[in-house]
């Protein structure tokens, strides 16, 4: 009796595929770049808004660094449930992709001349930020994946009306 038990739950299992228990679906490696690509994106975003917050101690960075946060737990679960590995530096404003390096230290460099460059810097990142999730979004498949990418658009758009209200007050 216990091995018809053990056959049944191995049969059902066989039938609800690996789905259900850890993605493995046929990611395409663009599905997968973007994916890592915007988990450092967002690593830029909370890595810039930390900085910034601690030079210029406006609220809005505050704010938006622990959302960014979040972003880059949702990404990284998003990578861990379709078991992709990646590499994601513990130190703040180290990238492994050189483009997000680069703009890093751009950002940095012209967010820490003022409050005004400091609110400009927040603008760009969110309306970069938002530009790329559109463009990953169209090249997504699994409609887990365009969710989360849903979310952190409409996140984005959130932080970008925040950073345009504040910029509206110089």
């Amino acid at each position: 009796m216990n091995n018809v038990i053990f056959k049944t739950v191995i049969l059902f299992i066989s039938l609800i595929g690996i789905n259900s228990f850890g993605q493995q679906t046929d990611l395409s490696s663009q599905e997968i770049q973007d994916m890592k690509f915007m988990l450092e994106e967002e690593k830029v975003a909370r890595d810039v808004y930390d900085l910034l917050d601690q030079q210029w101690d406006m609220r809005v960075f505050n704010n938006i660094k622990g959302s960014e946060q979040r972003h880059m737990d949702m990404m990284e679960n998003l990578l861990n449930s379709y078991k992709i590995a990646y590499q994601l530096s513990n130190e703040k404003g180290i990238f492994y992709n050189q483009e997000l390096q680069n703009l890093y230290n751009s950002l940095v460099e012209k967010g820490t001349k003022s409050k005004y460059d400091a609110l400009e810097v927040g603008k760009l990142i969110e309306i970069t930020d938002i530009a790329d999730l559109e463009t990953a979004i169209q090249q997504a498949t699994e409609s887990e994946i365009k969710d989360v990418y849903s979310k952190l658009i409409f996140a984005s758009n959130n932080h970008l009306k925040a950073f345009n209200r504040n910029l509206s007050r110089f």
